[in-house]
Parts: structure tokens; sequence; C-alpha cells
């Protein structure tokens, strides 16, 4: 089982980017799926998840009317769309899915069991 989190780089405050995370070696379509991030120095922060069938969404605090995530559970993959990013977005961020079936979308990050390797996003003030 992979997850393969891309679309991270440098980008300007105010800007916007589009992270993707594709899974594969199954199907995660029944489980909830989240976005974290880890700035260099700082414990790793909880940013976006989304019900398996897209209906819910549930954002950090710092993201949140920023931030949207969405699901294709056809193409097996969750976008994270990034607006206004501001420099402390800086970090690297992962991607990950719980392993239970329709789970908890405020569930903690010891919840899930599938990461994938991460993605730089800068953002230059």
């Amino acid at each position: 089982v992979q997850l393969q989190a891309s679309g991270g780089g440098l980008v300007q405050a105010g800007g916007s980017l589009r992270l993707s995370c594709v899974a594969s070696g199954r199907t995660f379509s029944h489980n909830v799926m989240g976005w974290f991030r880890q700035a260099p120095g700082k414990e790793r922060e909880f940013v976006a998840a989304i019900r398996w069938d897209g209906i819910s969404e549930y954002y950090g605090n710092s993201v949140k009317g920023r931030f949207t995530i969405s699901r294709d559970n056809f193409k097996n993959t969750v976008y994270l769309q990034m607006n206004n990013l501001k420099p402390e977005d800086t970090a690297v961020y992962y991607c990950a899915a719980q392993e239970k079936t329709y789970g908890t979308i405020s569930a903690p990050f010891d919840e899930y069991a599938y990461w994938g390797q991460g993605t730089l996003v800068t953002v230059s003030s």
C-alpha cells in the first residue's frame, strides 16, 4: 500500500497550490483520509480530513476558510486546495488514511495507519 503525495512547491504569499495524493495497493473508498503538516522544529499538525463519501470535511483552525479538501474515490485520490497561502503554511504536507472503515473525521493522527512520503510547500513573504 502506498500513498503518493505531489503538488508542493514554492509560492508567494497570497498564492495557491493544489496537492494531490494517489493511493495504490488498495482502495480507501470506505476510509477517512486526511492531510497533516509538519514545519521545521514543530510538531505534526492536523490540516484537514474528509469522510469516505466526501460528504463531510473537517479543518484545523489555522487553515479554515482557506483550504479545501476533496476526494475522488474512482481515482483513489484525495486533494488539498490551498488558497491565500501564508508564510506560516510552510511545511511538509503528508496525506494519510485511516485503517478503520467509516471512521471519524475528527480523529487524532494516531488513528491514521497509512502515510504518504510528504510534499514540501514553501510560502515566501
